[in-house]
């Protein structure tokens, strides 16, 4: 790699200052259905298996967010949801408007690490029927639930960027951006320093990224970026 771009944390980027441990938990308040959890910021979220999730859905049970890129978010979504990102959604969130009990299943592509990350802030500001989809979008997209968008039909790829940085990071999340669209994906760092992205993408394999944890990023190609370790 010969591209590298050192960020001051808090820049401008959407999830530029990111950090968080997703680590299994025991309980939550929302975890009426005793699903393993993972936390962001200390708080747990269930994560729902998809085929609670796709009952829900039929049975007009939920409410979905979207905890993903705007670019993604048009292309390819759960038919229904709403756009809300990770961490802590829009200006005028859509969810600000249901009421703190409504369940709300938030969902990704990384399979759940910014729908986590979503869900976490969403059951701290009082939504605690609030789960994230297990399997993520991709499961859902392959058994052909419903789904909408610009880009429904497109065919996509799957990628897989891996990599280390240093340990301090342990808990901490590595990013991935897109640096001329609105895409990201997130994956936890292990004790060891070492992490794995993960991204479902129709678009060219020259399009520019960039992979980065707390300020630091490196930026590439995709192809040039799942090439080899990406160390941070």
């Amino acid at each position: 790699m010969n591209r590298r771009t050192f960020l001051a944390v808090g820049g401008t980027a959407t999830l530029g200052g990111i950090a968080g441990c997703l680590s299994g938990d025991d309980g939550s308040p929302a975890n009426e259905f005793d699903y393993e959890t993972q936390s962001y910021e200390g708080t747990a979220v269930p994560l729902a298996p998809i085929d609670d999730v796709i009952e829900w859905y039929e049975n007009d049970e939920a409410e979905f967010v979207d905890a993903r890129g705007r670019d993604q978010y048009d292309e390819v979504r759960i038919a229904g949801a709403v756009f809300s990102p990770a961490p802590d959604g829009v200006d005028d969130d859509p969810t600000e408007e249901w009421s703190t009990d409504t369940r709300i299943v938030t969902y990704c592509g990384c399979p759940h690490h910014l729908s986590v990350m979503r869900g976490a802030t969403l059951i701290d500001a009082g939504y605690e029927h609030t789960y994230a989809i297990d399997e993520g979008l991709q499961e859902w997209y392959d058994r052909q639930y419903p789904m909408e968008g610009s880009s429904v039909d497109v065919e996509r790829q799957s990628y897989r960027i891996s990599g280390t940085t240093d340990p301090e990071y342990r808990g901490q999340m590595a990013l991935l951006e897109q640096l001329d669209a609105d895409r990201a994906e997130a994956a936890p760092i292990d004790d060891d320093g070492s992490y794995t992205l993960q991204l479902h993408y129709a678009g060219s394999p020259d399009s520019e990224f960039r992979v980065g944890v707390d300020g630091n990023w490196i930026e590439g190609t995709l192809a040039e970026l799942t090439s080899g370790p990406v160390t941070i």
